[in-house]
């Protein structure tokens, strides 16, 4: 009872004095409140009175004075049907309902016919101030009448009455509705206001809207921009009309002159149009006062809705049409990321031959229209590409491409996307959409991350052997810059091997002889000849380069046990098989042909994955890799890996582990595997060190690149290589910004004089990577490639130009997947996608075929460098004697740059050097050494090469070193 007093209490009116500041209950918390008093033994204090909310007393025994009981009630029942029929209009106002389409189908032709009917009577009025017989009176009654019951439907639906009636549609009520019925009623007529019915044109947008006639974007621009203009243009009209056949008033109506409904849209036309013939004209001054300001209205109106109406009905049918298909000519569609900055670099790969070359035709299919500068492009490459609007996950978009005819169609990815899974999903979406309905079509597809690979393969109709490929950002990023820490210049040497270089880019380098030589090169594929079967790789190696002038890099066979895997550079165990295919560098693919292997099974010990492709360790408690600067562990960390990583706890996974991966490879030895310490945010690494915890000799180092003491900790002037990558999203903002940090820690870095290894996310940036390039201030071009022909700068417009090469030829793409990842398969990444980690074996047996494969390594000519001055060896020499007595094929240099100011000696990538060109002391060698093979250098190699002769004075070499 006493609670009930003291709620009773708290909730009264009367107790709150006014203006005390203190909130009243409102009376939607009041409303449906019911109190009740209950009767009990303990009775309240004689005298003691409680109020009700309503301000009245209770008297000590529970009874109100003045009232029959002491209950609010509950809210009437005209309340709830109120809202609830509220909510049935509101649903029948936006056709949600049957009876609201119907509703909104009558408006649409009731506002139509009223339209109809003020032009009947404009033309059969013959004195537009006088009354006249309309036939179509009752007609017109109707018409209002429901206007009428519609105008009462939308004011129950309105939420704010007071705005309602200010409305655009009630004012045009008022004046239509109401001057028709008076008009009934008097039997006279006058047309007066009625031309504002054409302002009803305006709602027509929204009611095809509510009844989905149309949906797309831009239909419904369009159906407004016209609904805007014409009823401009008649309510404009229809003013003129009552104005000059009505005079002005203070001149006693005496102005006025006949004017037809037609002559007055003929003269706004006219007048909006600016071309103002003069033949009609306005007398009265009204309105000529009206077209005034309206000239000016008009114009703006005018001038930038007809270009615009134009436009989009243009490009309707330019963009929406269906491609008629050449017979005997070539083409692909593109899809995807539809940008400008995605198409112009990919059709600066695509096209980079000449163009008499040019015989497949790109289809562009863009889920929006173009904007100016990508519509400028289109037009630029009209020869080459067609640009069509539609989704590549509508059935209707595809047949207008005719997808089923395509050689291929390439998805492109963003990866500048703040979300890259969902990019990664979308383009997946897109392949099943394909693969559902043409099963046969060829798909080439970016994607960002590699956890994301696993889906494709169980896609329906995805196969490997189709010629379906995947060119993963990070898996291919991570993996070539982990393999430049072991073999730096590697980036630019397989650049130049796997993306073919425009003419463009070869005449701006014909200043610099030296860089360009070997890019005419390129990675192809042939069949061996039969001729080669039962012969040995190295055997075959041999002929084709002595012969042939060519390089033979690696093998795939067709059949066997390694069906459709690449060997590279196998042992002399592999036999050349029938239909064998072989991995070339060479001009043309008139130049190529032939390959094939089987392998034996060997014990390793080294403890592998079970696998067999990678070093393996139990799993590394996290506090156990963390490294502490109190502890001084740098004396320790000697010719190790330093990686700089950029990222927070809120950044995307780059995936570490496609990094780790080709450096922990079983075809290198355990002695062989570099200690890798890992800089950066712990948060970060922390989520990533989950799929890296059973790789070896990894640890990790909570700091950053930008501080010398965190460098300095992990001993950073001993270690070989330093890589600096980052985790951060990249906006669609200023792309210099995109590297900043990168670039401070790369300048931190060297400033401690060490060499380093850094990825670009944009190719411009490179420039803020070098200070000591000297040439002219304009020359950009020159100092772009002389930093990527050092290769010391990787750029990701290399992956994005490995998508034209995987068209022309999907085996190479395989081949740079297997040197990158260090071996990586497809049926390895499945595997991988389903385990988050590696795991070991019992026996820690091995098979031989899966850690029997050649590493990639950068070998010098020789330990001293004066047992060759004054002796003159080729690089075929050299080729040749590696290969017979190591097995190793050398296919490219790193040479220092032959400059007089070059006191870093920078070096810089020849690949695929001629047979005569001279080889100097200071050469180092690009490399695919075979896995039971320890060579440091080639030392033993040069010492049995019998020279051509003599070089005469001083050698080079001594210059050079």
């Amino acid at each position: 009872m006493g609670q009930q007093r003291l709620m009773a209490h708290a909730l009264q009116p009367a107790s709150v004095p006014i203006g005390s500041g203190l909130p009243r209950c409102p009376a939607a918390v009041l409303r449906g409140i019911k109190i009740r008093h209950e009767e009990k033994d303990e009775k309240p204090p004689f005298g003691e009175r409680k109020e009700n909310f309503m301000g009245g007393a209770l008297s000590r025994d529970g009874s109100r004075e003045g009232q029959d009981q002491m209950t609010i009630s509950a809210p009437p029942l005209y309340v709830w049907w109120k809202r609830h029929f509220q909510d049935l209009v509101l649903m029948m106002l936006s056709a949600q309902t049957s009876v609201g389409r119907v509703l909104v189908i009558l408006v649409f032709l009731f506002s139509i016919g009223s339209l109809i009917i003020y032009f009947i009577n404009c033309y059969s009025a013959i004195q537009f101030c006088l009354s006249f017989q309309d036939r179509t009176i009752n007609i017109d009654l109707f018409f209002n009448i429901f206007f009428l019951f519609y105008f009462g439907l939308r004011f129950l639906a309105a939420s704010d009455k007071l705005k309602f009636w200010v409305e655009l549609n009630s004012i045009v009520d008022f004046f239509t509705i109401t001057p028709v019925c008076v008009s009934f009623y008097l039997e006279k007529n006058w047309l007066g206001l009625r031309f504002l019915r054409a302002l009803r044109l305006l709602e027509l947008p929204k009611i095809l809207q509510f009844l989905q006639i149309i949906k797309s974007g831009t239909s419904i621009k369009l159906s407004k921009l016209l609904a805007v203009f014409v009823s401009t243009w008649l309510t404009a009209a229809g003013f003129l009309h009552w104005i000059e056949n009505s005079g002005d008033p203070w001149e006693d109506l005496t102005n006025f002159q006949h004017l037809s409904y037609f002559e007055c849209l003929y003269m706004v036309m006219v007048t909006m149009s600016t071309v103002g013939y003069g033949d009609i004209v306005a007398k009265t001054t009204l309105g000529r006062c009206f077209l005034l300001f309206f000239i000016i209205g008009g114009l703006m109106l005018f001038a930038n809705f007809i270009p615009e109406i134009a436009d989009i009905v243009g490009s309707t049918k330019i963009y929406k049409g269906s491609y008629k298909a050449v017979k005997g000519r070539k083409f692909i569609v593109v899809c995807g990321d539809i940008t400008l900055n995605s198409v112009t670099a990919f059709l600066r790969d695509f096209l980079c031959q000449d163009p008499g070359e040019i015989t497949t035709e790109i289809l562009f299919l863009g889920e929006t229209a173009p904007e100016l500068e990508l519509e400028t492009v289109f037009r630029c490459y009209s020869a080459y590409a067609t640009f069509f609007q539609g989704s590549i996950l509508k059935n209707e978009d595809l047949q207008r491409v005719r997808i089923k005819d395509a050689d291929a169609c390439l998805i492109l990815a963003d990866t500048c996307s703040p979300r890259p899974y969902f990019e990664d999903t979308a383009n997946i979406m897109r392949v099943l959409s394909i693969k559902n309905r043409h099963a046969n079509v060829r798909v080439i597809i970016q994607m960002i991350q590699s956890s994301n690979k696993v889906y494709l393969p169980k896609l329906p109709n995805w196969g490997w052997k189709k010629g379906d490929c995947i060119i993963c950002f990070a898996e291919l990023k991570l993996g070539l810059i982990a393999q430049s820490c072991l073999v730096p210049g590697l980036t630019t040497l397989l650049t130049r091997l796997f993306v073919r270089e425009s003419t463009q880019t070869k005449n701006f380098l014909l200043g610099h002889w030296h860089e360009i030589q070997g890019m005419d090169y390129n990675v192809l594929t042939g069949y061996l000849s039969n001729d080669f079967i039962d012969m040995t790789f190295q055997e075959v190696c041999r002929i084709c380069f002595v012969r042939l002038n060519l390089i033979l890099l690696a093998v795939q066979f067709k059949h066997g046990l390694h069906a459709n895997s690449i060997l590279i550079n196998p042992p002399s165990t592999v036999k050349i098989q029938y239909n064998t295919m072989g991995f070339f560098i060479a001009r043309t693919s008139a130049e190529v042909k032939r390959s094939s292997t089987i392998l034996e099974e060997k014990t390793s010990e080294d403890l592998l994955d079970s696998t067999g492709m990678f070093h393996w360790c139990e799993a590394v408690p996290l506090e156990k890799a963390l490294m502490m600067r109190k502890k001084k562990l740098s004396h320790v960390l000697h010719n190790h890996i330093v990686v700089c990583v950029f990222g927070d706890a809120s950044s995307s996974l780059i995936g570490l582990r496609n990094f780790v991966m080709p450096l922990r490879a079983s075809n290198f030895t355990f002695n062989e595997l570099k200690d890798i310490v890992f800089v950066g945010s712990l948060e970060y690494l922390q989520r990533e060190w989950e799929f890296i915890q059973n790789f070896p000799k990894l640890f990790l180092l909570q700091g950053s690149a930008l501080s010398c003491a965190d460098l300095k900790a992990v001993n950073i002037k001993h270690c070989s290589m330093c890589a600096v990558l980052s985790a951060y999203a990249r906006d669609t903002g200023d792309q210099t910004l995109v590297d900043t940090k990168s670039i401070l820690a790369t300048l931190n870095i060297r400033s401690m004089q060490f060499k380093f290894s850094v990825s670009a996310e944009v190719a411009s940036n490179a420039q803020f990577f070098e200070q000591n390039i000297k040439e002219n201030a304009g020359d950009f071009y020159n100092r772009h490639a002389t930093r990527f022909s050092r290769g010391t700068v990787f750029s990701d417009s290399f992956l994005d130009s490995l998508l034209c090469t995987a068209y022309y030829n999907h085996h190479v793409l395989a081949l740079l997947q297997t040197l990158v990842t260090g071996g990586t398969t497809p049926q390895l990444e499945e595997y991988l996608a389903e385990e988050t980690s590696l795991t070991g074996t019992c026996n820690h047996i091995m098979q031989f075929a899966p850690r029997n494969r050649c590493k990639l390594a950068l070998l010098s000519v020789t330990e001293n460098p004066d047992s060759l001055d004054g002796i003159l060896i080729f690089f075929g020499d050299v080729y040749c004697k590696a290969l017979d007595m190591f097995g190793i094929i050398c296919f490219g240099l790193y040479r220092i740059e032959e400059e007089e100011h070059n006191p870093e000696k920078n070096r810089f990538v020849i690949s695929r050097p001629s047979n005569n060109l001279e080889v100097f002391a200071s050469d180092l060698f690009f490399c695919l050494v075979p896995f039971n093979t320890s060579a440091t250098d080639l030392t033993d190699v040069v010492a049995n090469i019998i020279p051509k002769g003599r070089k005469p004075g001083l050698s080079t070499v001594k210059t050079l070193c």
